[in-house]
């Protein structure tokens, strides 16, 4: 049998290993996802309860779901996906990340499922998920239509999977890579490809492509001034988010 090939980028990849220890600091490396995740957690959280008839008033709404967080990184996004009561496997390319992760959840009480693997990997082996997380990973890998393929063989009939990107265009290259690099030193130099951003119909498209039918899609917009983040149905002109359904 032929392994599978991957999508792992062996330059992006060593960014963030460099990085892994600052996962859980609010105020390093990783501030801006740190900001950014309560914008994130409102738009998941309501479209897996929206899609599978869950109260997320209620204690363990996602209870019985299987959720994959593909390039999970520290974390930051499985943690509150456990506490919602699903069972969420935390997988990554970057080796350094998952004991980070792995530490972090046993200290917060947490069973998560960290792995050292990739999305094709975890296709190949035959995984299954309710909902696959694919978020600020596609503009980091070499192929983003084999990569979303994957993504799409781990999902279950039915399955949700939410991904989140980068818009290409000036505006997002004064953003994310001159503000957010080069003024703001929010992140290091060099962590972005203005290249490598993907339009909204650009992903729309690679996702149809790849076997999903995108349903929604809505932009992730920074107040400078309050200095947050919310959801908006316009602008999609830097940071947005996308949710797709396999067909059944």
């Amino acid at each position: 049998m032929q392994a599978p090939q991957t999508t792992v980028d062996p330059a992006e990849i060593e960014k963030f290993q460099a990085m892994a220890a600052e996962w859980w600091d609010p105020n390093g490396k990783f501030k801006p996802l740190h900001m950014l995740n309560p914008c994130r957690l409102d738009y998941i959280t309501r479209q897996i309860a929206g899609e599978f008839e869950r109260d997320v008033k209620t204690a363990s709404p996602f209870k019985g779901l299987r959720i994959l967080d593909i390039g999970c990184g520290g974390g930051l996004l499985a943690e509150p996906m456990a506490r919602l009561g699903a069972e969420v496997v935390g997988a990554d390319a970057a080796e350094r990340n998952i004991p980070v992760a792995q530490v972090h959840a046993e200290q917060s009480g947490l069973d998560i499922d960290y792995r050292h693997t990739t999305a094709e990997d975890m296709a190949a082996a035959g995984e299954q998920f309710d909902v696959v997380l694919n978020m600020e990973v596609v503009e980091h890998v070499a192929s983003p239509i084999d990569y979303l393929t994957a993504c799409r063989q781990l999902l279950k009939p039915g399955g949700l999977h939410i991904c989140s990107t980068l818009n290409r265009n000036p505006k997002s290259y004064v953003m994310a890579i001159i503000g957010a690099e080069h003024v703001m030193r929010w992140l290091p130099k060099g962590t972005h490809e203005w290249s490598k951003f993907i339009t909204p119909d650009e992903l729309f498209a690679l996702l149809r492509d790849a076997g999903l039918d995108p349903v929604d899609r809505k932009g992730f917009v920074f107040n400078p001034i309050t200095w947050t983040w919310s959801l908006s149905a316009k602008d999609l002109s830097v940071n947005y988010v996308t949710a797709s359904l396999k067909p059944k």
